[in-house]
């Protein structure tokens, strides 16, 4: 009987190691300003501000989802400002390993003018290098309702839908 019960508990311990959320690493955003706005008078405090809170309603969104865990980002911060993290030839996956990464989520916002935004999301897995998903949409207005907006869409309809990114049947 003992033994019966000794191996329930370590089936029970396995399946949920197995069960465990992963580990997310979700960078800042990175900020590309294609605008004539932004070439004549240059960065807005407003926008970069923006930015911050798109990456952290994206890490509250995750939170309260309860699939996955998040990192602790404070280590790789300097290291990660001033890369465009999407374009850096895996420097996002290679940072994110050095926190225990199972995945990582960088992002970038693209502004074209005041009225025309992107916000771009990249989940890549970090043991693989592998694009897990990638995800985009278009904001009009440049206020912060638009983009709180669009990253609840995204989170909503693409991130945390079901099987979004899996390899589909032809």
């Amino acid at each position: 009987m003992r033994a019966l019960s000794i191996t329930v508990l370590l089936l029970m311990m396995t399946a949920t190691a197995h069960a465990a959320a992963p580990k997310v690493a979700v960078f800042n955003f990175d900020w590309l300003d294609t605008s004539l706005e932004g070439e004549m008078k240059g960065r807005r405090s407003d926008e970069q501000a923006r930015l911050l809170h798109a990456a952290d309603q994206l890490r509250e969104e995750m939170k309260q989802s309860g699939r996955f865990e998040l990192l602790d980002m404070s280590s790789l911060n300097v290291a990660a400002q001033g890369r465009n993290l999407q374009a850096c030839g895996g420097c996002d996956v290679q940072l994110a390993q050095q926190i225990g990464a199972d995945l990582v989520i960088t992002g970038l916002v693209q502004k074209v003018s005041n009225l025309i935004l992107n916000m771009n999301i990249t989940l890549r897995n970090v043991h693989t290098g592998r694009l897990v998903a990638t995800m985009s949409a278009d904001l009009r207005g440049n206020t912060d309702e638009s983009w709180s907006r669009a990253m609840s869409y995204l989170v909503r309809n693409r991130l945390l839908a079901p099987n979004y990114g899996a390899p589909q049947p032809q």
